[in-house]
């Protein structure tokens, strides 16, 4: 399974990528590859300064070893050793018209004493972070990742909306990061899903991320748009970087397992602000997407 995973993740990067460098224009990505002391590596790719997307990540790792202290504490072993590989994007595009997006897939093993797998996992999803709200982006989003759920189960899609609502929220802040989409995490084999029904899920998901989010850039990356625009984009921009450093799982596990920290922090925006106390007009577009963030919405 790790194997036909990491193979999947692989091409769907060279997928991916492909598409988002036909799309800028301009920019193409640039690869790292990386080796991690004690165990496995990875392929990073990064956009930056293109016409369409000013910053943007598509990283793929496959790591091994020695579980971590911190990790078994967490897993409540004492001496494992696990692998993890997984594909994680980031694009922050130029356009404050044009919304943020996160996506991850992931699959995760943990071996007993005799090398066996004791435990292994599939998680991940998809979610969406606009600076200005397009409602009909918003459902598009949602349709797609609804479409992709009812292939495999009924329930998926509104239990994974669900997980992503509650999960990406900054609950300093009482709002979520953005409008949400999928999140799961522990998909393990049962009686209903076998783990290569959980894999067929999973990379359904994956393979449905570019019909998600590209015809959304498409229909807003030549907007017009204003300075004061861009700077509520950079406002909105800190919230997301206060989510990953505070909260986001991914980025903590990833700086407790000594990984990449280009890799890890290839999230963050390039231009944020932090302006003190800072609160939108009444009545303005940047407020009706505060008020959205406040409770989650039924987008289709």
């Amino acid at each position: 399974m790790k194997d036909k995973f990491y193979q999947y993740i692989q091409n769907l990067q060279d997928t991916i990528t492909s598409k988002l460098e036909a799309i800028d224009g301009k920019a193409t990505f640039r690869e790292d590859i990386w080796k991690r002391s004690e165990g496995g590596g990875g392929r990073t790719r990064v956009i930056e300064n293109g016409t369409v997307f000013e910053k943007g990540g598509v990283n793929i790792s496959a790591v091994h070893g020695e579980l971590p202290d911190t990790m078994r504490k967490h897993f409540g072993v004492k001496d494992a050793n696990f692998f993890a590989c997984g594909l994680s994007l980031v694009l922050h595009p130029k356009n404050p018209m044009v919304p943020t997006v996160h996506a991850n897939w992931r699959y995760f093993e943990m071996y007993d004493e005799q090398g066996h797998i004791a435990d292994s996992w599939f998680g991940g999803g998809q979610d969406l972070t606009p600076y200005y709200l397009f409602e009909e982006d918003a459902k598009h989003f949602h349709q797609v990742c609804k479409t992709a759920c009812d292939k495999h189960h009924p329930e998926f899609y509104p239990i994974y909306k669900k997980r992503c609502d509650e999960y990406f929220y900054n609950t300093h802040r009482n709002e979520a990061r953005g409008i949400g989409g999928l999140f799961f995490d522990y998909c393990k084999a049962s009686n209903d899903m076998s783990m290569q029904k959980w894999y067929n899920f999973v990379t359904e998901v994956g393979n449905s991320f570019l019909e998600a989010y590209i015809p959304i850039v498409e229909r807003r990356k030549d907007m017009p748009y204003t300075t004061a625009q861009r700077n509520w984009q950079e406002i909105r921009r800190g919230r997301y970087v206060e989510f990953n450093l505070v909260h986001d799982k991914g980025t903590l596990f990833g700086l407790k397992t000594n990984g990449r920290i280009e890799s890890i922090l290839m999230s963050l925006p390039p231009h944020v602000q932090w302006v003190y106390d800072h609160h939108p007009e009444t009545g303005t577009q940047e407020e009706k997407l505060l008020n959205v963030l406040k409770e989650p919405k039924n987008w289709i």
